[in-house]
């Protein structure tokens, strides 16, 4: 028998009286969580969105049971990553990061002071850090253009597989690690992809001289006769170049007007650097457009909304009625559960994370916002978090600052001793969901520092059309939102 977490005494107790004798093995393996990615992973509890969030559920027992689930799980990625990390979150109104974050920090004490074999007695050169959902709300609703994070708002990709083809000649792909070409451009930009996938196959084909001109669908099929040897890597890339395309097709229709819009509303300035200076005039247009669906038009509002720190109770309703969806209000109302200003008022101010100035790096004029969270992985790395603002539970090591560290991939071969000084990992947990857009963002601060490695993860994935769908059921009865039962 093999646990994923720690076994309850009661429970062992059970087994160890009603059949030990026909028991060869039990161990406690600590892996209840899933690597979703190399340095993504997931604790795979979406309900935990509403069991957190929801104020239906506020004076039940389901968000401490749940919270506790959640820590146990986090404790057994630490033991994975043979980690005891510095546990530290980001202060707020709510309770709930410092509440998750306490608990953590005590399933690790007791899991380090139980594991006998374990030769991490003290705190490692790493930090955890939790954070609420509510955090950064504007990189949940906005359009992003790199290509994993456009390609999983856009396309109806279920379970990471990808459908192509017409009813009846339908083919599946999954997009997932082991396909190298995808590990590397999907966190390329939308343009980068077009332009870089028609260049793969004429590298394939130039070895063989199988094909001359411009490439056709037809002459990829003759060159895969041809090449038994390249026909797993060319049918992957033809299912990427589809991929692209279809975004490109869902772009060009419809998405990219939207994009301007919302990087003006959300960094509130414009393409020149100018100040916003009416944000219902930047917003209108979007609002006014019929080719929009009501989930583009409730994005739009929502980042006018984060923009302004609120609005006022009849612009609101305005805004509603105007757009009609009186039906999917609660998209937007109940954010305020997520301690998001909806409606402004000055007895409650949203503490915003100081931003990075990115001005001197080169982005594409659709692209300019970056994840929040990319700035607070960077500033934890370079010890510039404020820490009244992001407090600790325990102490930690004070040598913290990720430098003198290397990757976790990198690392020359060394004494146990010596690895867990020299190494460095930032483990970032978000409570309610992760963006593919705040994915990314490890994976660049990663390459970008050598000195240490960011590792993501949460309770589940997000995609914006998910995420508005979690936030509307909030506001519902627990009977009548499919979730599970601990």
């Amino acid at each position: 028998i093999f646990f994923l977490l720690v076994c309850p005494d009661n429970l062992f107790n059970k087994i160890k009286s009603s059949c030990a004798k026909s028991i060869r093995k039990c161990k406690e393996i600590n892996i209840s969580f899933f690597p979703y990615e190399s340095q993504v992973f997931t604790l795979n509890v979406p309900d935990a969105f509403y069991r957190c969030y929801s104020p239906t559920l506020e004076k039940t027992k389901d968000k401490d049971a749940v919270m506790q689930v959640m820590a146990e799980q986090i404790v057994t990625l630490c033991a994975t990553l043979d980690e005891n990390p510095g546990v530290r979150y980001k202060s707020g109104p709510s309770d709930r990061a410092s509440k998750l974050a306490q608990l953590v920090e005590k399933n690790l004490e007791d899991y380090y002071k139980t594991d006998e074999k374990s030769q991490i007695k003290a705190k490692t050169h790493s930090q955890l850090i939790i954070i609420d959902r509510g955090f950064d709300p504007v990189s949940t609703v906005l359009h992003e253009l790199t290509f994993q994070a456009m390609a999983y708002d856009l396309l109806p990709i279920e379970n990471d597989t990808y459908k192509q083809g017409s009813a009846g000649n339908e083919r599946e792909a999954i997009l997932e690690e082991d396909d190298e070409l995808w590990v590397k451009i999907r966190h390329k930009h939308i343009a980068d992809v077009i332009e870089e996938i028609p260049k793969l196959f004429k590298e394939v084909s130039s070895k063989k001289k199988a094909t001359e001109g411009k490439l056709s669908v037809s002459a990829l099929s003759q060159l895969m006769k041809k090449m038994p040897h390249y026909r797993k890597e060319i049918s992957r890339q033809v299912v990427h170049l589809n991929l692209a395309e279809d975004c490109m097709n869902k772009f060009k229709s419809n998405i990219e007007r939207l994009c301007k819009t919302e990087q003006d509303l959300a960094l509130g300035t414009d393409v020149e650097g100018q100040k916003v200076k009416d944000s219902m005039r930047v917003l209108l247009p979007v609002l006014l457009n019929k080719s929009h669906d009501s989930y583009d038009k409730i994005r739009a509002i929502l980042l006018y909304i984060f923009s302004t720190d609120g609005t006022t109770q009849e612009n609101l309703e305005k805004l509603i009625q105007n757009v009609q969806i009186e039906s999917d209000s609660d998209m937007i109302r109940n954010w305020k559960y997520l301690d998001v200003p909806v409606i402004s008022s000055s007895a409650v101010q949203h503490q915003k994370h100081p931003r990075r100035d990115r001005s001197s790096e080169e982005t594409f004029q659709l692209s300019r916002w970056t994840p929040v969270i990319k700035d607070v992985m960077e500033d934890a790395i370079e010890n510039k978090l404020d820490s009244k603002d992001w407090p600790y539970c325990s102490q930690c090591p004070p040598t913290w600052n990720g430098s003198g560290a290397v990757s976790a991939r990198q690392k020359p071969k060394a004494t146990y001793q010596d690895e867990r000084k020299s190494s460095a990992r930032l483990i970032i947990f978000v409570i309610g969901g992760i963006t593919f857009s705040e994915m990314r963002s490890a994976y660049e601060v990663s390459q970008a520092y050598k000195s240490c490695e960011v590792v993501i993860g949460s309770t589940h994935i997000l995609t914006p059309k998910k995420l508005l769908d979690e936030v509307k059921s909030l506001s519902k009865p627990k009977d009548m939102v499919c979730i599970k039962d601990e």
